[in-house]
């Protein structure tokens, strides 16, 4: 069983900086000797559909999101416990629930954005920006 915690989220103003972070069990790493994993970070904000932002693998290979390309960064401690997501320049449209989610069998060359591959989620952490 994989188990993911978020943590990190806050108020802050517009222009600040967040750092999230997600514990990852160790249920996750007991293929990856032989498959390739994913983790991802979405958020969800009221009303509208989940969307992801941020991904890795367990190659280190990272895919960002369009919309938060060259403020948010993505990436795994060394000892691969926890996936950050550093998120810079932050404004009101960040205002959302995050969500760390893992895809133990992940078959995609890139790091998916999209929900679907995604087996195992935490439970979010709030992000609020105010103007």
């Amino acid at each position: 069983q994989v188990q993911l915690m978020e943590s990190g989220g806050a108020s802050v103003q517009s222009g600040g900086s967040l750092t999230l972070s997600c514990e990852i069990s160790a249920g996750l790493y007991i293929y990856s000797q032989f498959e390739k994993y994913c983790l991802g970070w979405f958020r969800q904000a009221p009303g509208n559909e989940r969307e992801g932002v941020a991904a890795i693998d367990s190659r280190g290979r990272t895919n960002v999101a369009d919309v938060v390309k060259g403020r948010f960064t993505i990436s795994q401690d060394d000892a691969k416990n926890t996936v950050m997501l550093q998120m810079d320049s932050l404004g009101p449209e960040d205002t959302a629930m995050y969500y760390c989610a893992a895809d133990q069998w992940c078959v995609d060359d890139i790091p998916p954005l999209g929900v679907k591959p995604y087996d195992y989620w935490g439970q979010g952490t709030q992000v609020t920006v105010s103007s």
